[in-house]
């Protein structure tokens, strides 16, 4: 496109000063002569636009002139609207569009707030995923993106938890979700959530999604969080705590050590934690070894006595 590229010269001359024809053309990913045709066309449409020859040389605009051609397109706009998303843009495919939107965003700055703004970008970096998040297949990410955006029921092949694994599905889609580095689909019938790293093939279909009247894709995010909490512990445990092992609780159990738990002479902790499945409490609370003693239930508190014995037994 063009226009666009003309464009893109014009507004990082009036943002970065001089640049040559070489640095122009490696930022528009085009050659060296396609930079001064685009540069002839800008003087032929009367823009203030000079080059220097020389060692200091490259192009510049005339001092002061500003074009305002910073309208942003439909798609820059999307991708500023991600601008708070850490790689969301790029995720999406939207990622080219979001560097343009940022440039144009930068030019219509005034010179001192331009160069905050430039001082902050250089200070500041947001990378959300855990340390042990492994990158999730999100190949489909764009497609289920375009379908977003276009209201369109999608036709994919979905790999569940429970049997049958691999499923087809017809999905309604009503937003879509970037929760801790991992992408969510809400889509009906239902609504229900997919995750879209599970989805092993997909046709965006011809057919509208109906989408209900009101429907509040951040309200219903919190309330499947609500949920999702609430189902998530539904037992507790009763146990004894040294000050290591306090340390290394995280989540609903630190808080709970923090409301309720009571100092016990020894430098223990006395307190009562909830918990998610038998096997998830057994396993969490024998991770902290000699720092936890489990005083009730008493089933949780027999197998995990139970389990060092057999493990005194091997190694012993």
């Amino acid at each position: 496109m063009k226009s666009s590229r003309m464009l893109t010269i014009l507004l990082l001359l009036e943002t970065r000063g001089r640049m040559t024809a070489t640095e122009l053309a490696e930022e528009l990913e085009v050659s060296v002569r396609t930079v001064y045709r685009d540069v002839e066309a800008l003087h032929t449409a009367g823009v203030p636009l000079y080059g220097d020859a020389g060692h200091r040389g490259g192009y510049r605009l005339l001092a002061g002139h500003r074009s305002r051609l910073t309208g942003l397109y439909a798609r820059e706009a999307e991708a500023l609207v991600l601008a708070g998303l850490p790689g969301a843009a790029e995720e999406l495919g939207l990622g080219a569009h979001f560097a343009d939107a940022q440039l144009k965003l930068r030019a219509a700055l005034p010179a001192p707030l331009r160069e905050h703004v430039d001082r902050l970008r250089a200070r500041f970096h947001i990378d959300a995923p855990g340390w042990y998040a492994e990158d999730d297949d999100t190949r489909f990410l764009p497609q289920v993106a375009e379908a977003v955006r276009a209201g369109r029921v999608l036709a994919v092949r979905y790999r569940r938890w429970k049997e049958p694994t691999d499923v087809d599905r017809r999905l309604a889609p009503y937003g879509l979700v970037l929760k801790a580095g991992r992408w969510y689909l809400v889509a009906g019938p239902g609504p229900r959530t997919y995750r879209v790293d599970r989805i092993l093939g997909l046709t965006v279909t011809d057919e509208e999604a109906d989408v209900p009247a009101g429907f509040d894709l951040a309200a219903h995010w919190r309330a499947c969080q609500e949920d999702f909490h609430a189902r998530l512990h539904q037992g507790e445990a009763v146990v004894r705590i040294s000050p290591r092992g306090a340390a290394r609780l995280t989540g609903a159990a630190a808080r709970a050590l923090a409301e309720n738990g009571v100092p016990e002479p020894d430098g223990w902790t006395r307190a009562t934690l909830p918990v998610e499945t038998p096997d998830h409490a057994h396993a969490t609370l024998l991770a902290l070894g000699t720092d936890v003693e489990v005083l009730a239930p008493p089933a949780l508190r027999d197998r995990i006595a139970a389990t060092a014995r057999a493990l005194a037994d091997r190694y012993g």
